[in-house]
């Protein structure tokens, strides 16, 4: 079978040459329509997304509300705060094996019913228990939202589609923290409760007239569906024969292959994609996100600048660059946009280090803000363009069908280890040097430079099945 054949250095199977000019005609004639049915099934799962950034987002405007009305201590209300990633750490941990079970529309529906029984715990709550309960269901299912969302998008998508389609995963999240955090200052904090639960109750109907993933559909042996979805998805008059051998000959491939453990991700076969995969949320992570962005209004403070104006130009910049980096995706491709995303970070880390250098030291005062408000500028702007959505995009992609639960849930779970971490470290790091924290988060992202120049191949323009065959082939 073509999938076990050499591969060549542009990662196309050597022998499998005649297949591909075949698809090509397939691709040909899936571009020059519009598969309606790709885009709707998208928009439903992207509501996923939305209520990932409706979680995060809502406990930054709501903490005095909340704080007043049930009598919370500051410490109470941290850890109503931080438990949101502990309960996503166990969706990630669990939503591979979810995501096998019972499908990427099963996983997604898992991952609804947590959040809206977390939103109406909140809601209801009068005390701090209940709400630590709600926090923790949201962030359970935010934890399998962000796993199963950009897979099955990857999974149904066109390659000339995925790209664009999978960094709507990023984009929505955006939209939804902007969002929350604007009418949180309107709305009171149970009402804004309630607004988590439209996403909820849009997914839940929308699933019911979207087709499964026809990979998933395929590994099952389910054959009969998973001919009606693949059709379902490009559209009735388009033979699909040649996309539908294409899936089938690789899955057949991996079916002779034994069950993975845990421990067969590290053996040699499918270690490169894991590094991929794992690594790219190491540098997403560690670069300093999540300490930026948790407490930009206090950096923004710390420097001098207006604290409205600095965390409004921030969310507008992160949806509009999103938006762009969305557009770019299939265009330039990962590698170049994560490479200028993960240069603009060091930049940016190096203007703010430089800002809070001259505050320590007394020099150009008047530069601070500037220089603090660039800075963080550049560095959201950077990180909305590639570092933020390609991860994720790459992700979904490089994982063969038979590992992606397993090695799914890994990167899925060092990527929420990493916020962690990240923003639970931040402030002991800005009480030990705030120019050093920066300072450290430039060095971080410049060595994310060397680990996408070495590791990281191009996935632009590729089926799923040629992406995985050249990387593990």
């Amino acid at each position: 079978m073509a999938i076990t054949q050499d591969v060549d250095d542009n990662g196309l199977e050597a022998a499998g040459e005649p297949l591909l000019q075949d698809e090509s005609k397939w691709t040909h004639s899936s571009q020059e329509r519009h598969p309606w049915m790709v885009y709707l099934s998208t928009l439903v799962a992207v509501c996923g997304s939305y209520e990932f950034g409706t979680c995060a987002g809502y406990s930054s405007p709501t903490q005095s509300a909340i704080m007043d009305d049930l009598h919370l201590s500051l410490a109470e209300f941290s850890l109503f705060g931080s438990i949101l990633t502990f309960g996503a750490m166990i969706g990630a941990i669990t939503s591979g094996p979810v995501g096998d079970l019972l499908g990427r529309k099963g996983a997604m529906r898992v991952a609804t019913g947590a959040c809206v029984a977390g939103w109406l715990t909140i809601y209801l709550a009068q005390g701090v228990v209940a709400l630590d309960i709600g926090r923790f269901a949201t962030g359970y299912g935010m934890g399998v939202f962000s796993y199963v969302v950009p897979v099955f998008i990857a999974e149904i998508a066109p390659k000339n589609l995925r790209g664009v389609l999978t960094t709507l995963n990023q984009l929505m999240i955006c939209t939804a923290v902007s969002i929350s955090f604007t009418i949180g200052n309107v709305l009171s904090w149970r009402a804004l409760a309630l607004t988590g639960l439209v996403p909820c109750v849009i997914l839940t109907f929308g699933l019911l007239f979207i087709p499964e993933s026809p990979r998933w559909l395929a590994k099952e042996r389910r054959q009969k569906e998973f001919e009606m979805a693949l059709r379902k998805l490009r559209g009735e008059d388009v033979d699909v024969s040649q996309e539908a051998a294409e899936i089938q000959d690789y899955v057949a491939t991996l079916e002779q292959l034994p069950k993975p453990q845990i421990t067969d991700l590290f053996q040699r076969m499918y270690l490169r994609s894991v590094v991929i995969g794992v690594g790219l949320m190491v540098c997403q992570q560690f670069g300093g996100i999540n300490g930026i962005c948790f407490y930009v209004a206090n950096i923004f403070e710390s420097a001098g600048f207006s604290v409205s104006v600095g965390t409004i130009s921030y969310a507008i910049l992160q949806v509009i660059v999103t938006g762009i980096g969305a557009v770019l995706m299939d265009k330039a491709g990962r590698k170049p946009l994560i490479l200028i995303s993960a240069s603009g970070l060091v930049l940016g880390c190096i203007l703010d280090a430089v800002s809070f250098y001259l505050k320590a030291n007394g020099l150009a005062i008047q530069a601070v803000p500037v220089l603090t408000v660039a800075g963080v500028l550049v560095y959201i702007g950077s990180f909305s363009i590639g570092m933020g959505p390609v991860p994720w995009v790459v992700m979904s992609e490089v994982f063969p069908i038979n590992i992606k639960g397993l090695a799914g849930s890994m990167a899925t779970l060092t990527n929420w280890f990493g916020a962690w971490a990240c923003s639970y470290t931040f402030n002991f790091l800005m009480a030990w040097s705030s120019y050093g924290t920066f300072l450290i988060y430039a060095v971080i992202n410049a060595m994310a430079i060397g680990f996408v120049v070495m590791v990281v191949p191009e996935t632009k323009g590729r089926s799923l099945e040629q992406i995985q065959a050249a990387i593990n082939g």
